[in-house]
């Protein structure tokens, strides 16, 4: 995971542009390995929030270089509600338990119909996972059970590691939280094999995760939606994107108090527009 640790800031600010930018150093805690960097702290992209009336952060790491950069620091390392992109940690538990045999194991509908026709059915558990089946992955963590989940949720340090309650809706109720730089850390061990689960297990999460591949870049990514104890709307894209074999994480999170939010599309917008602007998509990163 990532945590940010204040040593010695530095404030410079650019009389003709306007833009602040402030140093931090990082102490980027990995499975095998730690290092130290610096976040460059981006403003410019309020922007793409504003014009969705939204808050928001967005965190980015360079794996070529490790600079990391972040627009809204504070919400950067708050803990929230991971909702659906914890069906990357149910789906990394399940295959290395058992619980689910492969990725194309078939996860029974329950019989209950409900607003999303997409679940409304018998899936496999890549087909679960890329429409994002709540239900299938609550029966899958039934499965799994909770002293398990638990185990693995500590051996990974996952967030705030509270699981507590129901173990089919922890993820969605606001007892388990993770922050977003959290989140980033988690993007860069799952691509390079370095959570606690083979490395075959790992694989095939990380070909859920792919939803674009074409030649100029592939994007790897999970969504999340959920609400916080003060019923705001909390949207994720967690993931990453390559071009020209360098690879890139990063975190988007939303907030927005509106009960009519068109969530699904304003967070994957918000991410693609803030990649767009750092030049991704045209295969010349």
């Amino acid at each position: 995971m990532f945590r940010f640790v204040r040593i010695n800031d530095k404030i410079m600010m650019n009389k003709n542009k306007g833009l602040l930018t402030i140093f931090f150093a990082l102490i980027i805690v990995g499975i095998n390995s730690c290092s130290v960097n610096k976040a460059d702290i981006d403003n410019s992209l309020k922007k793409y929030f504003e014009a969705k009336n939204v808050e928001g952060c967005f965190t980015m790491l360079n794996n070529s270089d490790g600079t990391i950069t972040v627009y809204n620091l504070d919400m950067d390392t708050t803990r929230v509600l991971p909702a659906s992109t914890f069906k990357i940690v149910n789906a990394l538990v399940s295959l290395q338990t058992g619980i689910a045999t492969d990725e194309n194991m078939v996860i029974r509908w329950d019989g209950i119909s409900r607003a999303n026709k997409d679940w409304n059915k018998d899936l496999s558990l890549t087909e679960a996972f890329k429409v994002s089946a709540v239900p299938h992955f609550q029966s899958l963590a039934r499965s799994i059970g909770m002293d398990t989940m638990k185990n693995w949720i500590d051996s990974m340090s996952y967030g705030n590691r509270n699981i507590t309650g129901p173990v089919d809706s922890f993820w969605l109720n606001n007892t388990l939280k993770i922050s977003p730089d959290e989140q980033l850390g988690l993007m860069k061990q799952l691509y390079f094999d370095q959570l606690p689960f083979r490395a075959s297990v790992q694989e095939a999460v990380r070909k859920m995760m792919l939803q674009e591949d074409n030649t100029l870049y592939k994007l790897s990514y999970k969504t999340g939606w959920g609400f916080d104890e003060k019923n705001n709307n909390i949207g994720w894209v967690a993931g990453w994107i390559e071009e020209n074999r360098h690879v890139y994480f990063f975190v988007t999170m939303v907030k927005s108090p509106d009960p009519a939010l068109d969530m699904i599309n304003i967070r994957m917008n918000i991410t693609k527009d803030i990649l767009k602007h750092f030049g991704f998509f045209e295969g010349k990163r």
